[in-house]
């Protein structure tokens, strides 16, 4: 008899929605045969048995949220093995003999959580301290490792409270300590002033926790800046135009964004310190420019990646972008797919955007935000004039990527996009 695991389907996986079962009790499967699809916080996964044996058992029902890794979720028999009974018959009272002994710890709990509440020395040993001198300080604010005990043995006394109080032993800095330690406590919408009744609640589902977790990550722990630029984009209109044409016959459609892909992926071979990660032990100088492009899909944002993309033509990255969106809004990729990227593209410009700043996704060093070509008057040679413009922002780790590196890559990057048929060479 074998147990079914809950699969780790990505490097990151903690937990995963059992979405559909395509086995039920009584089936026989075989090695490779697909039994249930997973659903993770980014994609819907096909999962495949590898055993071969008769479904004895299904430990989780289709539509289970938050199951962790490695949990059984099925069991599965050899033809040759019996299914193993889902009660044993002899020691059924058994526990119940056991019963007062499982209570005495019970009994003990309130003494474990004092020992465990007793403040430790930096060494590591117990600080030795009278329940009245543990109640005293943590009303006034006091550290006790910093309280020198006058009792039996060095033990911390209600006097040594007192006297460390009078003394100014710092109680607002270990006060300070010790709420900046404490996570930041949600309030109710009630307790915000939203009273009940006046909305619908929609659950959160794994993806929208994930990119929540993750988004939070992102701007507590890494120090963003974003830099501006403005790129006129008249001849790539035009180049556009003419490319499209061309590949007509091919049913292939390059896009804007197609053309930002390639030339932030040129610019960064250009500027290899703006393709990088910061990690704990250095600097990550990345080989090739790995593209993700962030794709809108129903509940939150995935980004699938162009691999190599400096090594690719438009009509490539034309095509591959159009299935990798496609496949992510019907949540198809492969983990291999979206994780992994070393410079984003996020583009709002179909929206009418003019200009925004992105998030950055970690670890990558930047992310690079386009909004809507528009015409706007600009100045040429002296003189008035239109010209179609697009605002382009580039979002930086100041860890990894300084002003001037950044400043750089967009120097790189604009000559691209205002002159395409660079790109095409």
């Amino acid at each position: 008899m074998t147990d079914i695991l809950m699969p780790a389907l990505s490097p990151t996986m903690e937990e995963g929605v059992l979405a559909k079962w395509h086995v039920k009790v009584g089936d026989t499967v075989s090695a490779g045969d697909v039994i249930a699809e997973i659903e993770t916080d980014k994609a819907t996964m096909e999962v495949e048995a590898v055993d071969e044996g008769e479904v004895l058992e299904i430990l989780v029902p289709e539509g289970s949220e938050g199951v962790k890794v490695n949990t059984p979720i099925a069991r599965l028999s050899g033809d040759a093995v019996a299914p193993a009974p889902k009660k044993a018959d002899a020691p059924a009272e058994a526990p119940k003999a056991e019963a007062p002994k499982t209570e005495a710890p019970k009994a003990e709990a309130p003494k474990a959580e004092a020992a465990a509440a007793a403040p430790k020395s930096d060494d590591g040993g117990r600080i030795f301290a009278s329940p009245l001198a543990r109640r005293l300080a943590a009303q006034a604010g006091l550290d006790l490792k910093a309280v020198k005990g006058t009792g039996p043995h060095g033990r911390i006394v209600k006097r040594d409270v007192e006297a460390a109080g009078k003394g100014g032993a710092q109680p607002a800095a270990a006060a300070t300590a010790a709420a900046s330690a404490e996570p930041r406590k949600a309030l109710s919408l009630a307790q915000m002033g939203i009273a009940d009744g006046t909305y619908d609640l929609i659950p959160l589902d794994g993806m929208k926790k994930a990119v929540a977790r993750r988004m939070v990550d992102s701007v507590q722990n890494v120090p963003h800046f974003p830099l501006f630029i403005d790129v006129e984009i008249d001849q790539l209109m035009a180049v556009r135009a003419k490319v499209n044409k061309m590949l007509e016959p091919q049913g292939i459609k390059v896009s804007v964004n197609d053309f930002v892909i390639k030339a932030a992926a040129l610019a960064l071979k250009m500027v290899p310190e703006a393709n990088a990660s910061y990690t704990p032990e250095g600097v990550a100088m990345h080989y090739n420019a790995d593209v993700s492009m962030a794709v809108a899909i129903d509940g939150g944002l995935i980004t699938p990646i162009i691999r190599k993309a400096e090594t690719k033509g438009l009509a490539q990255i034309a095509t591959e972008s159009k299935d990798l969106a496609k496949r992510a809004r019907e949540r198809k990729l492969k983990p291999e797919e979206f994780q992994g990227g070393t410079f984003s593209v996020s583009n709002l410009g179909m929206f009418g955007i003019k200009q925004f700043t992105s998030i950055i996704n970690e670890p990558q060093g930047c992310i690079m935000s386009v909004g809507a070509g528009e015409q706007r008057p600009v100045v040429k040679d002296g003189q008035l004039a239109v010209a179609t413009v697009m605002t382009v922002t580039l979002t930086c780790d100041h860890r990894v990527v300084d002003g001037a590196t950044g400043a750089r890559f967009l120097q790189a990057f604009k000559p691209l996009i205002e002159d395409p048929v660079a790109m095409l060479a």
